[in-house]
């Protein structure tokens, strides 16, 4: 699932006249051939681990035999081997349980990443040296990116297509695959939990109203009473429901609101901070910055081209050392699979693409 959704995603972006934006490779870290999966098919690898030399971004799903398996700077070779050839500014990123194959590798440590919640508490254990969130889909550390359990990969790649083209080619290969552009909440909704009442009232109402009305001064109390609760129930359910405060929901929101009006439209900043419900364009900048890395006039120049406005804007908002990470456009991208043979004998395959030029 994991190696097929890279393919399925990356594969499916598109430009505006239908060009595809991503290349995607799978190699072996043992030279092509055929790799053993825990499914009763094996995946055949054209390539070697030459692709991981020259691609921009390597991606490394589960491998649910042997990543638990894997300690502090105990990579076995020849995987150890294969990832020494990455270059350092290669973005790297797992998925599931490919997580513990960038910590037995030092690559994440002092950052903090996520994993399968199944996993968690072992992942903490083997390599504390990473701080582990375990509620989150994904993790975004720049040049290494972590995430969740097995569907929590669709999130990933959806999020570096958001960061490589912009929300809407994201929301594009979203609604082409038939999966949501953003999920609410975190993976800590789908652990089982001890039984608990069921409880008839839900935030999910006062969301869809606040998504409709993102450009008013939207407050937690008009929030919790279209809900018909209080605020600090109201505050305690919408946690448990998207394991973020109402506030911060909301300016992510309108963080996601700013970014399509960005794209799809001319529309001034300060026109831009008023319809997406920040106010000002201070505002609009300050948290735009905190959210996506880079100021809105960069943004709108990356994705919609430097010119007029935009390009005016770009170079008055300069953005500050936080934009390299994420308001990149990158030209390729890769990447990598990791899946166990016999216990003698191990294999990793790895899918890379090139970016075409958009």
């Amino acid at each position: 699932m994991e190696l097929g959704l890279v393919h399925q995603l990356f594969g499916g972006a598109r430009d505006p006249s239908g060009e595809r934006l991503y290349e995607v490779r799978t190699c072996a870290v043992n030279g092509p051939g055929q790799v053993r999966t825990d499914a009763d098919f094996p995946i055949g690898a054209p390539h070697g681990p030459e692709a991981l030399t020259w691609a921009d971004t390597v991606m490394i799903p589960a491998s649910h035999e042997e990543d638990e398996s894997l300690a502090p700077d105990a990579l076995p070779e020849p995987l150890a081997g294969a990832l020494a050839s990455v270059p350092a500014a290669t973005r790297i990123a797992s998925i599931c349980t490919g997580a513990f194959v960038l910590a037995a590798a030092g690559l994440l440590d002092g950052r903090t990443a996520t994993t399968h919640w199944l996993s968690t508490d072992l992942f903490a254990r083997t390599f504390p040296s990473v701080t582990v969130d375990p509620d989150v889909l994904y993790v975004d550390e720049g040049r290494v990116l972590t995430s969740a359990g097995e569907a929590a990969g669709v999130d990933l790649c959806l999020h570096l297509i958001r960061r490589d083209h912009g929300a809407a080619v994201a929301a594009d290969v979203a609604r082409r695959t038939v999966v949501p552009p953003h999920r609410e909440g975190g993976q800590a909704q789908y652990i089982q939990r001890p039984v608990t009442p069921a409880q008839s009232t839900s935030t999910g109402g006062a969301r869809t109203w606040a998504l409709a009305h993102l450009h008013e001064p939207l407050t937690l109390r008009e929030m919790a009473d279209r809900a018909s609760m209080s605020v600090r129930t109201f505050s305690r359910r919408f946690r448990e429901e998207t394991a973020l405060t109402p506030m911060r929901w909301l300016t992510q929101r309108r963080v996601d609101r700013a970014r399509e009006l960005l794209e799809s439209t001319d529309h001034t900043v300060d026109h831009v901070a008023t319809d997406a419900g920040f106010g000002s364009a201070a505002s609009l900048r300050q948290h735009f910055v905190a959210g996506v890395g880079v100021s809105p006039g960069t943004y709108r120049a990356t994705f919609r081209g430097a010119c007029g406005e935009a390009a005016a804007e770009a170079a008055a908002e300069a953005p500050g050392p936080t934009s390299a990470s994420t308001g990149s456009s990158h030209a390729s991208n890769a990447s990598n699979a990791s899946h166990a043979s016999n216990s003698s004998n191990s294999s990793n395959s790895s899918n890379s693409s090139n970016s075409r030029a958009v």
